[in-house]
This record gives C-alpha cells, structure tokens and sequence, in this order.
C-alpha cells in the first residue's frame, strides 16, 4: 500500500511538473517532439514564431491555432513544437540554442513559418508567411499535395 501511494504521489508531481511545458497542446523541445511523433505515427508541426511580437504570428494563432477545430485536427493528427523567438521574454538557454539551430536548419527567414515533418522527422512541406482562412485554411493547406 505503501509503494502504491509512492508511486501516485510520484506521478501526480510529474503531471504537475510537465504540464506547463505542454499547455495547449505545444511543446517546446524539439527531440521530444520527433519522438512522440514516431511513437504516435503523427506529423510534427513547427510553429516558427515571434509570440510577443509579430502581429502575423499572433493573428495566425488567434485565428487558428486557439480555435477548438484546430485542436481537435491537432489532437488526432499532429504533434506540436512551438520555435519561439520572443522579444519581452527570456527563453531558457537551451530552448534558445535549440531555437537557433532549427531556425538555421529549416532556412527559416521570417515569421510566422510553418513546418510539417512526417512522423520520421523529413520535410512535407514549409509555408513562410500568414496562412488565412482559420482552421480549415490551415487544414486544407496541411491536406494539400505538396
């Protein structure tokens, strides 16, 4: 009885501890991402954004990404990485190396940028700039053949 309140009093505090880095549905580390994708067989969706900043990037996720159809598309098909590249926040020095890298690694120029990786990690398509039409543009632009 002893190890069974053990171990509910261990994973209650690792629920409570990981929560945060997932609220929303976004994660912020990238080989966590990948790995959940692989074990899911989801895409992976990079949201290359200046959250506090870049008024395109806060549109797209008013207009789409905090909108329930969007979750529920996300939910069931996708694993979601937040590269965040804020201006009135510090981002933890990791999350920031591992921001530039993937900024590097993806050419990415500008704000918002989407990337969508298979479930192994490769390229299926990248969009630099705003996506319109809410949820279902975004939808349909994820559906569309490369």
């Amino acid at each position: 009885m002893k190890s069974l309140r053990q171990f509910l009093s261990l994973y209650a505090f690792l629920l409570i501890a990981i929560a945060p880095a997932f609220a929303g549905g976004w994660g912020d580390d990238y080989k966590a991402a990948l790995a959940d994708g692989a074990m899911q067989n989801k895409n992976i969706l990079l949201d290359f954004t200046g959250s506090d900043w870049c008024g395109w990037c806060i549109k797209l996720k008013k207009e789409t990404f905090n909108q329930p159809a969007f979750k529920d598309f996300a939910d069931k098909n996708l694993v979601l990485l937040e590269v965040d590249f804020p201006q009135g926040k510090t981002l933890p020095s990791a999350i920031k190396k591992q921001n530039d890298q993937l900024q590097e690694q993806y050419q990415v120029q500008g704000f918002p940028t989407l990337v969508l990786l298979d479930p192994q990690g490769k390229i299926i398509k990248q969009q630099s700039g705003y996506i319109p039409g809410g949820p279902k543009g975004f939808i349909d632009w994820v559906n569309a053949p490369k």
